[in-house]
C-alpha cells in the first residue's frame, strides 16, 4: 500500500460563551485528546470555536468542508433542546446525506450513564467527501459518544473518498470488510 496523506480533521466547538472567551472550551481539547490517543495514522487536526446559531454553525461547517477540505469534522455542543442549540439544524442545511445511526448509537451509549442523554440531538452526515459528526459538549459525553461509533468511522470515510484513518486496535478496532 502506498503512503497516504494525513487525514484532515476539524473540531468545531459550538458555544456562545466559549466563542466570547467567557468560558474555557473543554469539549474541543477533549475531542482532540481522544483522537490523538486512538488514531495511529498521521492526522492534521484543526480546532475552531463558533457561537451557537444555525447560520453561524452552518457557515463554519461549509468552510471547513469546502475550503479547508476536512475529511472529518467533529462539532461539539449545540445539540441540546435549548433555543440556541441549533447544531443539528445547521448540519441538515449543509449535508447531502444524513447518517442517523451515529446519533442513535451515541444516545444509547450515553443513556447507560445519564438519563438526560435522550435530550441530546447528535447525528452525522456527509457533505461531499467530508464526514460530519455532531457531539455533545461535555468531555465525558464526547468520549462515550466517540467510543460508541468510531469503529465505523474509518470505513465510512473510505466509502466517501475521504482521507485514510487507522486506529489503535487495542483501543478501538476499526471495522473494514475483508477484501
Amino acid at each position: 500500500m502506498s503512503a497516504k496523506a494525513a487525514a484532515r480533521i476539524a473540531i468545531l466547538t459550538v458555544s456562545d460563551r466559549a466563542s466570547k472567551g467567557e468560558y474555557q472550551d473543554r469539549g474541543g481539547p477533549a475531542a482532540e485528546d481522544w483522537l490523538r490517543r486512538i488514531i495511529t495514522t498521521p492526522a492534521e487536526i484543526l480546532r475552531r470555536i463558533t457561537p451557537d446559531g444555525r447560520a453561524e454553525v452552518a457557515g463554519e461547517l461549509r468552510d471547513l468542508a469546502d475550503n479547508w477540505h476536512a475529511d472529518l469534522i467533529l462539532a461539539t455542543g449545540g445539540t441540546g433542546p435549548s433555543p440556541r442549540d441549533q447544531t443539528p439544524e445547521a448540519l441538515a442545511d449543509v449535508i447531502n446525506m444524513e447518517l442517523p445511526g451515529f446519533g442513535e448509537a451515541m444516545r444509547a451509549a450515553n443513556g447507560k450513564i445519564v438519563a438526560t442523554a435522550i435530550l441530546s440531538r447528535q447525528t452525522a452526515g456527509i457533505r461531499g467527501k467530508t464526514l460530519i459528526i455532531t457531539l455533545p459538549g461535555s468531555p465525558n459525553a464526547i468520549a462515550t459518544s466517540l467510543e460508541s461509533i468510531f469503529a465505523a468511522v474509518p470505513y465510512c470515510m473510505d466509502l466517501i473518498g475521504a482521507g485514510w484513518v487507522e486506529t489503535d486496535p487495542a483501543m478501538i478496532k476499526a471495522h473494514r470488510p475483508k477484501t
